[in-house]
């Protein structure tokens, strides 16, 4: 398939209307720069979070895909602008709100310091989360947070490895600067998006975690 460099497109995995159609909404509200068109792409029944992102970066000929939690809304209107600026430097792959300069030998990136903002809605209020300031217009980091992950180039995601909801996004990181490119948390003066994160299921995470270090840290 060929590459439209003008084309951006939204793809989330979904298991709830109510969040897509919540999405859909913020997404009309986006400033598009002239020229650019956007879509996106709901996947429905995925076996996993990998898996769906696969099936829909295969089914778009956009050039800048943005993958994002069903619960992840965009309040930054310029978003779009503010990102294709940021990839104008082909050096730079991928683009995430949150992420790890350095991801902590255990690989779980929330016991480590990291970079960005983000706001998260905590027992019916909505609080700015502010992890880091980014110096300069973005910064460099090993691991993003997958509630958001932009991205100028495609490269297949570990659905052989990861087959649940769980270390998808640090390994694609990896996968990203194995290949050359660098992965960046962007300067947000306030925070681009709110996550409605509620409950973390664990049951399969540390499965997976034995998994990552085994791929990535031996």
């Amino acid at each position: 398939m060929s590459c439209n460099p003008r084309k951006i497109c939204f793809i989330t995995c979904v298991n709830n209307e109510k969040y897509e159609e919540e999405e859909k909404k913020y997404l009309k509200h986006l400033y598009v720069p002239k020229g650019f068109e956007i879509e996106t792409c709901f996947m429905k029944d995925a076996r996993s979070m990998a898996a769906g992102y696969n099936i829909g970066m295969k089914q778009s000929d956009a050039k800048y895909k943005v993958y994002l939690h069903q619960d992840v809304f965009i309040v930054h209107r310029y978003f779009i602008r503010d990102i294709l600026s940021i990839f104008q430097k082909s050096e730079i792959g991928m683009i995430g709100m949150v992420g790890s300069k350095k991801l902590p030998e255990n690989a779980i990136m929330w016991d480590g310091p990291r970079i960005g903002k983000l706001y998260a809605n905590i027992t019916y209020k909505s609080t700015e989360s502010i992890l880091g300031e980014v110096k300069g217009s973005w910064e460099n980091v090993e691991a993003i947070d997958g509630f958001l992950m932009a991205t100028q180039y495609d490269i297949p995601w570990r659905e052989d490895l990861f087959t649940e909801w769980d270390f998808y996004d640090i390994s694609q990181s990896m996968e990203f600067i194995r290949r050359g490119y660098q992965v960046v948390v962007p300067n947000q003066t306030q925070a681009w998006c709110i996550h409605d994160n509620g409950f973390y299921n664990l049951k399969n995470y540390f499965r997976n975690r034995k998994k990552f270090k085994k791929e990535y840290m031996t």
